[in-house]
């Protein structure tokens, strides 16, 4: 038998009642026989019928990848929308003057800053207050492979920082803020819209939205804000 750690976030980690856990699994087992097992191990939790990713080790990984002892297994789901200080989850409230500061550089006359702050209403919704949740360990690190991305395609873009809050926020409060500078301003503004709707798609970070009908984990291709 093979003991490894399980960690599940947001409306994964409600279903199965836990975050963190050690699961024993079949010897050679991979991820779709780690599933079937967790299945069985967790009715209720209902997991063949959800849909999230799966890293290993802070890695996604294919289903076929097999586990070894003392394997870290994460269930992802679909976001909502270590790496340096330029790139941070946290639980502290952001300031734009600060994130501001970690780009700025004599060389670099254009800085674009955007914040994006919680909406009270969405469309017919009311929304009280926000709970972000992060994986912090690979979070971080893919806010600064987007921002490599970002600086690969726009050259001209010398330094990127991003911030991302977690825990519960209030309307009004700042939930991330992007900062992107260069020499000159042009390529700021596109680049930093890049770097803000990459994040919405792919950096590991989760919102539950809290409101007068109840809570709900926003899952897929939401705006994070």
């Amino acid at each position: 038998m093979t003991k490894i750690k399980i960690r599940a976030f947001a409306g994964l980690r409600d279903a199965l009642g836990t975050g963190a856990f050690e699961f024993t699994a079949a010897d050679s087992s991979d991820i779709d026989a780690l599933l079937a097992q967790l299945a069985i191990a967790y009715p209720s939790a209902d997991l063949p019928n959800k849909h999230f990713s799966v890293a290993v080790n802070r890695q996604y990984c294919e289903h076929s990848t097999i586990l070894k002892e003392g394997d870290e297994v994460a269930l992802i789901p679909p976001v909502s929308g270590g790496a340096g200080n330029n790139f941070e989850v946290t639980a502290q409230p952001i300031s734009l003057d600060e994130v501001a500061r970690r780009v700025a550089a004599p060389d670099r006359g254009g800085i674009t800053l955007f914040a994006g702050t919680v909406r009270g209403v969405t469309g017919e919704m009311t929304t009280d207050y926000l709970e972000y949740e992060a994986y912090a360990e690979m979070a971080e690190p893919a806010l600064a492979g987007i921002a490599a991305e970002a600086q690969a395609r726009w050259p001209e873009i010398t330094a990127v920082s991003v911030v991302h809050r977690v825990g519960r926020l209030e309307v009004g409060d700042i939930a991330v803020a992007v900062a992107v500078a260069a020499s000159h301003r042009r390529d700021t503004f596109d680049a930093c819209r890049y770097v803000i709707d990459r994040i919405k798609q792919d950096a590991p970070i989760w919102k539950k939205e809290v409101g007068m009908d109840g809570a709900v984990w926003v899952e897929g291709p939401e705006s994070i804000v």
